[in-house]
């Protein structure tokens, strides 16, 4: 029998008796959803704990991005990255708008705003950069950019749960952030996301549109959606909000170990911590220069595989790659060079909190060969 499978990421739960009570408190009240006891206190939570003034809480993040371009008026043509999670690009897409795919940067995966200008055209409206792997972009170089063409400027911030620059909780930048909840983040509600905002009049839109254009028992002021958060995951949610700081600390010491073993290892190259950046160590991305390694990334992948470890290649293909998207003009891979070479490279190793030091031992055996 074959030893157990180490996934790329393992959810943190708390302890099902600590549970327990919040049930009771959903069971007394018998108010399952629409804005319920613990979702108000879960928004006040998080925009306590992110240091932004307000969170609006959603059932996903794809929700919360599709309702935060509407809450925007984004039209026509969207700058973006193609080195994501395909739903940046869908909620693109599905607003109606066209997406513009950007070239990154080398260094942190991050959208490059060296190359955003060049892309700018009467129909664009709005950046849509992400925070690849809880990285955060350039936002002096974008916001700069979004300003003098009159851009809005929404984030994917669904990587950057508690990271911080200089101090500052990186999802106050832009016009809004996107936060995702999914059981892969850093802090999970099983499901969910949330979008954040320091403008009074936006949070009272974006709660409109995502409660079917409400704005009372018999006024709807936009043809909204449905992507409340129910009270079973907002309870959740505050009981999680108590131990996500010893979560991304065990995640630190994950991180150290690989940089650790690996560090010497020719033809692996790794990311480190930005000076000044309070990371929250989501992922761990390595690169893998076949030549100098003696395998390809896919090679390394399989192998990892065999041994029932399960790597991921986070973010192969590229967005502009999927039949959807590839015909586009900025598609072409040679106005993607570096996030063309990324993908064919990039290989994310499990990262979690509960990850033993044996299978990180095993893990770092195998990549040493």
């Amino acid at each position: 029998m074959g030893s157990k499978p180490i996934f790329v990421t393992s959810p943190s739960l708390p302890e099902l008796d600590d549970f327990i009570p919040y049930l009771r408190k959903i069971w007394e009240n018998k108010w399952l959803t629409n804005n319920g006891e613990f979702h108000q206190q879960f928004e006040k939570a998080l925009a306590e704990y992110l240091g932004v003034r307000y969170v609006s809480l959603f059932t996903n993040g794809m929700i919360a991005l599709q309702v935060g371009l509407q809450a925007l008026h984004i039209t026509g043509e969207v700058i973006t990255t193609p080195f994501t999670f395909v739903a940046t690009t869908h909620a693109i897409y599905w607003n109606n708008c066209r997406p513009v795919f950007c070239d990154i940067e080398p260094e942190t995966y991050t959208m490059d705003p060296d190359k955003v200008e060049a892309l700018i055209t009467p129909q664009t409206t709005a950046l849509m950069p992400v925070h690849v792997y809880g990285n955060p972009c350039n936002n002096e170089k974008l916001q700069k950019i979004a300003d003098t063409y009159g851009l809005k400027l929404f984030y994917d911030a669904a990587h950057v749960f508690g990271v911080k620059k200089d101090g500052v909780s990186v999802c106050n930048w832009g016009n809004l952030s996107m936060l995702s909840f999914h059981a892969t983040k850093v802090f999970n509600t099983f499901e969910g996301g949330a979008l954040v905002t320091n403008d009074e009049n936006m949070k009272k839109r974006i709660d409109f549109l995502k409660n079917f254009g409400f704005a009372d028992e018999v006024t709807v002021v936009a043809p909204g959606s449905n992507g409340k958060m129910d009270e079973f995951r907002s309870a959740y949610g505050l009981l999680q909000l108590k131990t996500v700081d010893l979560e991304i600390a065990k995640r630190q010491k994950v991180a150290q170990y690989y940089r650790e073993t690996l560090k010497d290892v020719s033809g692996i190259t790794m990311l480190y911590d930005i000076p000044g950046v309070r990371h929250n160590y989501a992922y761990f991305p390595i690169r893998i220069d076949a030549a100098k390694y003696g395998m390809t990334r896919d090679e390394l992948y399989n192998k990892l595989k065999a041994n029932n470890i399960m790597s991921r290649r986070y973010f192969y293909p590229l967005c502009s790659d999927f039949p959807t998207y590839r015909g586009l003009p900025s598609a072409k891979p040679a106005n993607l060079p570096v996030a063309t070479r990324v993908a064919q490279e990039i290989l994310c190793l499990p990262m979690f909190a509960d990850l033993t030091t044996e299978d990180e031992a095993k893990i770092g055996s195998i990549i040493h060969g």
